[in-house]
């Protein structure tokens, strides 16, 4: 005999609390979380590294990267920051419960700072929420200007966007300013940065805007 059970759920609704469970948790243990997004090869591991860097001279900052396979980024960060690879074996994006999992592995200590960098496209990553703070889309001067407009939703979600590789600006056909309004088209709130990892090119600048924010987090938070 057959029955049928109807469950009555929101599920897209207990994601978005938990997520922003998540979010109030790391406010109150004052630890901000950057979500990093782009297409693969934009510069999100360079990138990390070198704000790592930057950043672990005054603060403590953690790491968590994911990747369909290899252990091979993680590898990189952790000289520069605790690092712990997510990797999902073909999924397309992270989720926040493999968040939740692998984040004890980066140790006990509270970071002032936990980057999550997720798995390198602008279409999957876009439609989940890991609690992050501000989420931060790069885009690199190797992919065209035309990204905004042909991948609204992960412009639409962010925050911040981060255009990478500006030293090969002259010899590619990238316009800093049509990527730009193409985004603020998309989502006039955002805020850009020009950067080059390699030369450290902008990313004094970039790293003071994430202690400023970090600041203004603090001062909304609850104290524990």
């Amino acid at each position: 005999m057959e029955r049928t059970i109807e469950i009555k759920r929101d599920l897209r609704e207990e994601r978005r609390q938990a997520a922003e469970a998540f979010r109030q948790s790391m406010a109150l243990k004052k630890t901000y979380v950057v979500r990093l997004l782009s297409s693969p090869g934009a510069g999100k591991t360079t990138l990390l590294q070198k704000t790592a860097a930057h950043l672990g001279r005054e603060y403590r900052v953690g790491i968590l990267v994911g990747d369909v396979e290899t252990e091979r980024d993680a590898q990189r960060l952790a000289p520069f920051a605790p690092s712990h690879q997510i990797t999902t074996g073909g999924a397309c994006h992270l989720e926040l419960p493999l968040i939740e999992r692998a984040l004890p592995k980066l140790g006990a200590e509270p970071f002032d700072f936990l980057f999550v960098e997720d798995i390198g496209n602008l279409i999957c990553p876009a439609s989940h929420d890991l609690g992050e703070h501000v989420r931060v889309v790069l885009l690199s001067a190797t992919e065209g200007d035309d990204k905004p407009g042909k991948y609204p939703k992960a412009f639409r979600s962010s925050n911040v966007v981060v255009i990478t590789k500006t030293d090969l600006l002259p010899y590619v056909p990238f316009s800093v300013e049509n990527a730009i309004q193409d985004a603020l088209a998309i989502q006039p709130q955002l805020k850009f940065f020009n950067v080059c990892a390699l030369n450290d090119e902008g990313i004094a600048a970039w790293c003071a805007s994430l202690v400023a924010a970090r600041h203004e987090l603090l001062a909304k938070s609850p104290s524990p």
